[in-house]
């Protein structure tokens, strides 16, 4: 909050919760990686909301100057933009020359212990991956309940594909070992992303087996348009507790 803003007790409140919360724990523990004149790429979902705000604070208060962030969803984007944070697109980043951010900053929804990540419960899983491969660090925030022994036993993968016979890629996914189902909402309609794509949720009994083979796979597939399988991406993820917040930083 802006300084001289008076709170009121419910929202005090509110603010005493938050800061147990694991997600804003992680969250904080970012902003110590932001500096002036940075452009960030900004994740979607729970744990990037709570950073959003954050930073929005630390660039009101003049804590953080020069910032410039790239949004991974139209829900992030207008997060940033409610919050006074400046928002420009990719390509602007570097005009004339390869797309370029210094960190992107995002949450998770597994982490295993090569740092591989599965993403996209957030339903941002393609527009994160465009944004994310342009940075030069890919910071990302969890509670200690993401860490998995191996990808896909906490969850489904998501995975992005065209509406246009899509019943037929659910099929075909299938065959892959899993169960996997077209995501859609309580009213029982497809799942919509920012691109006009549907989302499909696939679930793994015992994990996946060889996450690198069923990214190739995947990619080699029409219809399949990304996959939450965020492989050798991430350079360190911050793992907050309720006790504890620990860094693990990928090995080089």
């Amino acid at each position: 909050m802006g300084k001289g803003r008076h709170k009121d007790p419910g929202e005090i409140a509110v603010a005493k919760h938050e800061i147990q919360n694991p997600k804003y724990k992680a969250a904080r523990r970012a902003l110590d990686y932001v500096r002036d004149g940075m452009t960030l790429g900004l994740g979607s979902g729970s744990t990037a909301a709570f950073f959003i705000d954050l930073l929005g604070e630390q660039i009101r208060s003049g804590s953080l100057r020069e910032i410039r962030g790239v949004p991974t969803s139209e829900a992030t984007a207008n997060q940033a933009r409610a919050l006074g944070i400046p928002i420009i697109s990719l390509s602007s980043s570097n005009p004339g020359g390869e797309p370029r951010l210094d960190l992107a900053i995002d949450g998770a929804d597994e982490v295993d212990p090569s740092l591989n990540l599965i993403k996209g419960l957030g339903r941002a899983l393609l527009r994160e991956k465009v944004v994310e491969i342009h940075a030069a660090r890919l910071i990302i925030m969890v509670d200690e309940t993401k860490m998995v022994p191996r990808l896909g036993t906490r969850g489904p993968l998501p995975v992005e594909i065209i509406p246009f016979e899509a019943e037929t890629h659910v099929r075909w996914l299938n065959t892959l070992g899993c169960r996997a189902e077209l995501w859609v909402e309580e009213d029982g309609s497809p799942v919509i992303t920012d691109n006009n794509n549907y989302l499909v949720r696939c679930w793994f009994e015992r994990g996946i087996s060889d996450v690198y083979d069923l990214a190739r796979r995947l990619a080699e597939r029409p219809g399949i348009v990304e996959h939450g399988l965020f492989l050798d991406m991430a350079t360190l993820v911050i793992v907050a507790g309720e006790q504890s917040t620990r860094i693990i930083e990928r090995s080089t």
